[in-house]
């Protein structure tokens, strides 16, 4: 083809358009699923193959991929955090957002437990179970603490070692402190408040590059979790992974339009139609901290939220807000009663649902861990915790649509909450122009405007009142006037 010729085509659009990232993931999974269910059927348990390739090579690179995302979390949320606080130095601004924020958060929450109770109650997942076809399995459980120490464990006695063990709410708590002392000070701080914006724009870039394997570690994950549960697998458990999934979809098509169309009079059809790219992220990878950027960036770009606000609430979002995953807790402490044999009066379901919330506010967004966090919900009302064992062989497929649902809860209230303080542009909300966010240009998303930093006022001067060079005056640093 002459180049004339090959000019023509590319002006025609006739060249192949690449795969969205969205496009790529969606294949991983419809392969990594086939590909799982297979080799349960062909590759016996423990032979070589099993070894080498299923918890060999299929679980080191899914597993490796979702330490890539975790790597990020603790210096990516501190950031965006600091940042977005510091955005928001108006007390009155950071209260209203913040309070209003975890407000939605923990009511959300709580609204879960009670759909998934009385769900449960109505589809009885645990009547009937034959318990000596499912495989238990003993869980760590987790250390049960009163509501007194969850709100002093909020507060770091060394935010060193909170960063270095990736304890998010300690992580969060200093970072609004920072934050909100950064936006106070201003322009004296102005090089503090460069490292932090900039710091960040290097946590994007790291993540749109890690972003271009996750087809591969999802492909590797599925097709792990499938191979070892096969269908026989899921097949006893099938009422309760039903009961949750209709948890979800209720809390997604119920709950999560009405807020949206209450708070913002907006089409909640297309809010969903925009973050379905996120959704499906979150779904495979279960993890609400490794969706935090795409999240973000998709508030951002295609819906219109103000990036002060994003950077804010989905960082706590995904640490506080686990509606999802209260879904689940929900379902499972009435599967367990019922499978034990065990009924739980009103006080106790109330106590579910109080500890549940709780629970909740310390789980953080990693794979499996709304599961551990389970058992302090089945020892607040006296369930065995082997019923936890119970949920643990198909916990992997729950995850991924409660972790579903958990980002679009981050979502909707952050959209909400945008609304409501002027900070939601609904024209962006309604161009359809953007069809995929683009991770290539995560790295140039900025959590927040700092122009009131960098640039001087009217009748500033690179020198001080007391006569010596000020450093902060100019993020460029200019330079030292010439010694005499």
């Amino acid at each position: 083809m002459t180049q004339s010729a090959k000019g023509s085509a590319a002006g025609n659009g006739t060249e192949k358009k690449k795969l969205g990232l969205t496009t790529w993931i969606l294949i991983s999974l419809a392969a990594g699923i086939v590909c799982g269910l297979i080799l349960n059927q062909v590759v016996p348990d423990k032979s070589p193959v099993d070894n080498f390739l299923i918890e060999g090579v299929f679980y080191v690179f899914g597993q490796g991929f979702i330490r890539l995302m975790q790597m990020l979390v603790a210096p990516l949320v501190f950031c965006s955090i600091v940042c977005g606080a510091a955005s928001m130095s108006d007390p009155k601004m950071l209260g209203k957002v913040g309070g209003g924020t975890i407000i939605m958060y923990l009511l959300t929450t709580a609204l879960a437990i009670v759909i998934a109770l009385v769900l449960a109650n109505i589809t009885n997942p645990g009547v009937g179970l034959d318990m000596n076809s499912i495989t238990q399995v003993q869980p760590k459980a987790a250390e049960n603490q009163d509501f007194k120490t969850t709100l002093l464990n909020i507060i770091p006695t060394n935010i060193f070692a909170a960063l270095a063990n990736g304890t998010m709410l300690q992580i969060i708590f200093f970072a609004l402190i920072l934050g909100f002392l950064l936006g106070t000070l201003g322009r004296k701080v102005a090089t503090v408040n460069r490292f932090f914006t900039q710091f960040n724009a290097i946590m994007m870039a790291m993540i749109s590059m890690i972003l271009k394997v996750a087809p591969i570690g999802i492909f590797c994950l599925i097709s792990r979790t499938f191979a070892n549960l096969g269908i026989s697998g899921i097949l006893p458990m099938i009422n309760f992974i039903l009961t949750t999934y209709l948890g979800l979809l209720i809390m997604l098509f119920v709950v999560y339009t009405l807020i949206l169309f209450v708070f913002t009079r907006l089409n909640p059809m297309h809010f969903l139609k925009k973050f379905w790219p996120v959704m499906v992220f979150a779904f495979s990878t279960s993890s609400s901290n490794a969706t935090i950027p795409l999240n973000m960036e998709t508030l951002n770009k295609r819906v219109g939220v103000d990036p002060k606000i994003s950077s804010f609430t989905i960082p706590l979002g995904a640490t506080i807000n686990m509606n999802g995953t209260a879904i689940m807790q929900g379902v499972a402490v009435v599967f367990a009663a019922q499978a034990f044999g065990i009924d739980l009066n009103a006080s106790q379901l109330v106590t579910v649902v109080v500890t549940a919330t709780v629970a909740s506010i310390g789980t953080a967004g990693v794979p499996g861990v709304g599961t551990i966090m389970l058992t302090m919900v089945f020892a607040s009302v006296g369930l065995p915790v082997e019923g936890v064992a119970m949920i643990m062989g198909i916990d992997r497929i729950l995850d991924m649509g409660r972790t579903a649902i958990n980002i679009t809860g981050d979502a909707v209230c952050t959209t909400a909450l945008a609304n409501m303080v002027g900070m939601l542009n609904r024209d962006v909300f309604r161009d359809d122009t953007i069809k995929e966010v683009d991770t290539t240009t995560l790295e140039n998303m900025a959590p927040a405007d700092y122009s009131d930093f960098t640039t001087p006022e009217e009748g500033d001067t690179e020198i001080g009142e007391d006569g010596d060079f000020d450093m902060f005056d100019d993020l460029e640093y200019p330079e030292a006037p010439a010694r005499k």
